[in-house]
């Protein structure tokens, strides 16, 4: 599919309502973690841009590390193989881990993700995700920390993506391909 031919087809969540639902789960995470340091795994690229507003808003002493994993390529849909393009660069054992994910869509990437990292014998693994698409639910994965749930369309903006294209929109919304 031609780059000319991807249109944004409606907003779906706003820039407002994005900041006023970031700010809520940092309080709730801040709230939930008080007392104990947090590992912040920002899950490349995608959720870049909300662990970087979420990060600014949480009151606690945290590391953040970084973790690269694929399973789209260029594609509206997931190919259903999930890789580690790039891993942690300090142990999590014995830590508090907090993943930091743009949407839960199959399952499968953030069931593969959460299941690499209990092998590593944290405190704790658990999940934030702007967004959730249950309606493409293939694995069962809980959401601790949820910002909004979306239909089942293909969405872009805030960090996520069309062939790495419309991450810097700071909206959610659909895209249409003609």
């Amino acid at each position: 599919m031609k780059e000319t031919e991807v249109q944004i087809q409606e907003v779906l969540i706003s820039q407002q309502e994005i900041t006023e639902r970031v700010w809520e789960l940092s309080r709730k995470i801040t709230s939930d973690y008080r007392g104990r340091e947090l590992v912040l795994v920002c899950i490349l690229k995608g959720a870049a841009v909300f662990w970087a507003d979420l990060s600014r808003q949480i009151n606690l002493p945290l590391v953040s590390e970084f973790v690269a994993i694929s399973s789209y390529g260029n594609r509206t849909y997931s190919s259903g193989v999930v890789k580690l393009d790039f891993d942690l660069s300090h142990s999590i054992e014995g830590k508090e881990v907090l993943l930091i994910e743009d949407i839960v869509d199959t399952g499968r990437t953030i069931a593969y993700l959460k299941e690499n990292f209990l092998t590593r014998k944290p405190a704790s693994v658990r999940l934030c995700a702007l967004l959730d698409k249950p309606s493409r639910r293939e694995v069962q994965v809980p959401v601790d920390y949820l910002g909004f749930t979306v239909p089942d369309l293909f969405v872009v903006g805030y960090g996520l993506d069309f062939c790495q294209k419309f991450r810097n929109l700071p909206y959610i919304a659909s895209i249409s391909c003609k």
